[in-house]
């Protein structure tokens, strides 16, 4: 068990290496779930216009398939990225660090079952399959739509698991001492603020308000990380307390 830990690849990372990853990682996801939703899926998606969304689809197939691709490789990064945040926490509260991973894989695991919704209007617009057949044109169509509402939808309740994930992840950063208070308040903050869609309407009519906060707050975590980074000794020490601790 030793040999296989200690070859690792995290295993004999600095806690500012891992900080510093974790952070490339989180921007990675950032970068990806931005280009994907506004660069391709806002293009395409007409949200009243089935036909019109029908049409995108069909005439730009390459580029929605590349959607889906880096949909994908959000979450790869993000998956990633909480492992390492797991990692850099854990000596402030196991329990604490562990939870907020939890939360967040479960965040992911519901965005990933959700972009096959994403993906689905591909095979009922352009299968040529017969048993669709018995659908006309409009059918095909509103079908197409109403999946990726679906899609939309799933994202939007992974969005409630991130706040529970954020909210804890900000205590965490916010009681260190190895990491800068501000930084936890701001996640509090951000994570009080994706738990606005425990109400999925009540999300949305407040999403790009939340999603600005959201931002500001993961892009200073990020370039703290990336620039200053995590207070190695204090970090030792912490994790140090913990391993003598029953508390943990």
């Amino acid at each position: 068990m030793t040999a296989v830990s200690s070859s690792f690849p995290t295993a004999d990372m600095s806690p500012r290496t891992k900080g510093r990853f974790a952070a490339a990682l989180y921007l990675l996801t950032i970068i990806a779930g931005v280009y994907a939703q506004a660069f391709i899926s806002d293009r395409l998606v007409v949200s009243r216009d089935a036909a019109t969304t029908a049409a995108n689809i069909l005439a730009n197939q390459p580029l929605y398939r590349l959607g889906f691709t880096v949909y994908l490789l959000e979450m790869a990064c993000q998956v990633a990225a909480v492992v390492l945040f797991y990692q850099l926490l854990k000596p402030v509260s196991r329990t604490g660090a562990m939870l907020a991973a939890v939360f967040e894989l479960i965040g992911c695991g519901i965005k990933i079952f959700s972009r096959l919704f994403y993906f689905a209007p591909l095979l009922v617009l352009g299968g040529g399959a017969s048993y669709l057949s018995v659908f006309n044109k409009e059918q095909l169509d509103s079908i197409a739509l109403l999946l990726i509402r679906i899609n939309d939808n799933g994202a939007a309740i992974a969005l409630a698991f991130f706040g529970f994930s954020t909210l804890l992840q900000g205590w965490l950063i916010y009681r260190s001492g190895f990491l800068p208070r501000w930084l936890g308040v701001i996640a509090i903050i951000g994570g009080f603020g994706w738990l606005t869609f425990l109400s999925p309407p009540l999300g949305m009519r407040l999403f790009l308000y939340v999603a600005l906060y959201g931002l500001i707050g993961s892009l200073a975590t990020i370039g703290w990380l990336l620039t200053v980074g995590v207070d190695e000794q204090r970090w030792r020490q912490r994790a140090a307390q913990a391993a003598t601790s029953i508390w943990t």
